[in-house]
């Protein structure tokens, strides 16, 4: 693997660190199957590069794609809560939905941004090259929003957002709307990866409808791997896994893909492929090791 594919990796790693991040908190957090985030991290795209594209602020974008996204998430829990549908349907039904809201903000299947402003304009061209520049930014974001989620987390109201996970039973008792909590947990996690599409569109330099495609196999994947890597012991420890996760899931990828065995090798197509054996070792793994360790205790 050459320096630039590896710090293309990287870059990738830390960007879909933040979609990651968000499937950590309803995946692991509220227990919940949200398939959204297949809809909402292009809706962050869209709604970014539609903005950028009409003479918006790129920054301001930002944050309109991160409560475009929120929305998103609110509508699943919505489905979900208030009209009893069945969790994994309600996600599904509202990434359906985007498919059509997204071709309907860009007014196309794609928009181009690489004659227009981004917020890595200003930092381009001071020393630093672009394929260096770009995961140090990326990990500067995403050092600061696992930070705050890490300080959510352990406030009250986070505190009763992980109850809601682990036993909902329990802490409707003490009192807690566990709708609100539900709402709040997707939202939350939703704008995170609207933030990692919009962050992504203005990097690569265009948004398109398709882009988020696969994303909760990735991000699936990035927290498994996280797991089998640092163990999930506290929440900094599990944070702290899901963007290591993230990033020797793009490292591994990259890695599959520049190898060779004569004739043969391994393509952008058979992305899917290499996700699902990513996932089969983590998975398989800690479970053969706790065996084999069983195995010598007994011997």
């Amino acid at each position: 693997m050459s320096f630039y594919t590896f710090m293309g990796a990287l870059e990738q790693g830390f960007a879909y660190a933040l979609m990651a991040l968000g499937v950590y908190l309803t995946f692991r957090v509220l227990d919940f199957p949200d398939l959204t985030v297949d809809g909402s991290l292009p809706l962050g795209a869209a709604v970014s590069a539609t903005w950028i594209t009409t003479g918006g602020d790129p920054y301001v974008s930002i944050a309109l794609g991160v409560v475009a996204g929120m929305v998103a998430g609110w509508v699943t829990a919505f489905l979900a809560t208030k009209l009893k549908i069945l969790h994994l349907l309600a996600s599904i039904l509202t990434m359906i939905a985007l498919y059509s809201v997204n071709l309907r903000v860009m007014g196309r299947p794609n928009i181009t941004l690489l004659t227009e402003p981004t917020v890595f304009a200003p930092l381009e061209g001071r020393g630093l090259p672009n394929h260096i520049l770009y995961p140090l930014v990326f990990a500067a974001v995403v050092l600061v929003c696992g930070v705050l989620l890490w300080w959510f987390l352990h406030t009250e109201l986070g505190l009763a957002l992980r109850a809601t996970g682990d036993n909902p039973a329990m802490i409707t008792a003490q009192g807690v709307n566990t709708t609100f909590t539900v709402m709040l947990g997707l939202a939350l996690s939703n704008g995170l990866v609207a933030l990692s599409g919009a962050l992504v569109a203005q990097s690569q330099g265009s948004a398109d409808v398709g882009m988020g495609v696969g994303t909760i196999v990735a991000g699936l994947a990035s927290v498994i791997l996280g797991e089998a890597l640092v163990g999930d012991g506290s929440v900094g420890r599990a944070l702290l896994g899901v963007v290591l996760g993230s990033v020797v899931y793009r490292l591994a990828i990259a890695t599959a893909l520049s190898v060779r065995f004569g004739d043969l090798a391994l393509t952008p197509s058979d992305l899917n492929l290499i996700t699902a054996v990513l996932v089969v070792v983590a998975l398989g793994v800690p479970g053969l090791r706790s065996k084999l360790l069983r195995r010598r205790a007994v011997a």
